[in-house]
């Protein structure tokens, strides 16, 4: 498969005053095109500090980072700006819709600044919302919320999907609805997907895991046989 992105000794150091914190203690990674990948580890090993840096959101404090073979630690915010919004599509936990907006709308919005957008109409049906599409968000449960928010990330078309911890504030149903919409995309679009998670049930269902561990990449384990998500549970 071909290597759509890779890190080599990334560090991540936060200075408060003089007191500083070495978040990322050099990680070695591969992110291959078409991975599904779920990123687990406990509160403190450097999850969401890694996405940030996957999705150019902050710059790792040393190392190399390298996106389609170009360099991402050596670009300037402007570059680091178009690589975010082009390429890089991102789901919270927090779902960031606005209030006063209808589901399509919503939506739309991400394709105004999109250079390939795909049709708001088409992924408003993959996600399974295309019905709710007049509908503002608070007349939406939270799992309809949340597939507005991978609609409105997956409409622009990027090459990555970024999800951090997406389901963490639903119950199972709505959860594994969640994942369904994410695991499509993953299948019908050829997206990558990374999703950071501590939910180890949600490993299952992925192509690879990693592992993290006090700012370390602890372990990569290939699943022979990912699992669908009506299978999970928790």
């Amino acid at each position: 498969m071909d290597i759509l992105m890779e890190g080599k000794g990334l560090h991540k150091v936060y200075r408060t005053g003089e007191v500083e914190v070495e978040v990322l203690k050099g990680i070695d990674f591969q992110i291959f095109q078409g991975d599904f990948i779920v990123v687990l580890g406990q509160s403190g090993s450097g999850k969401t500090t890694f996405l940030n840096i996957i999705g150019g959101m902050t710059k790792a404090s040393a190392g190399e980072l390298y996106y389609k073979g170009q360099p991402l630690h050596e670009s300037d915010e402007h570059l680091l700006t178009l690589y975010r919004r082009n390429e890089v599509g991102f789901v919270f936990q927090n779902y960031n819709l606005m209030p006063n907006l209808t589901t399509y709308e919503n939506v739309k919005l991400a394709v105004e600044i999109a250079q390939n957008p795909l049709s708001v109409t088409d992924i408003l049906r993959e996600v399974g919302l295309e019905s709710w599409s007049d509908h503002f968000p608070s007349q939406l449960s939270g799992g309809q919320q949340q597939r507005v928010a991978i609609a409105r990330a997956i409409v622009k078309n990027p090459e990555l999907l970024l999800c951090d911890e997406p389901t963490g504030a639903l119950d199972i149903q709505t959860g594994i609805q969640v994942l369904k919409a994410l695991q499509k995309l993953n299948c019908v679009y050829h997206k990558t997907v990374m999703i950071i998670t501590h939910n180890v049930e949600i490993a299952k269902m992925a192509d690879r895991v990693f592992y993290l561990k006090d700012g370390l990449l602890d372990d990569v384990k290939v699943n022979e046989h990912p699992l669908s998500p009506e299978e999970i549970s928790w």
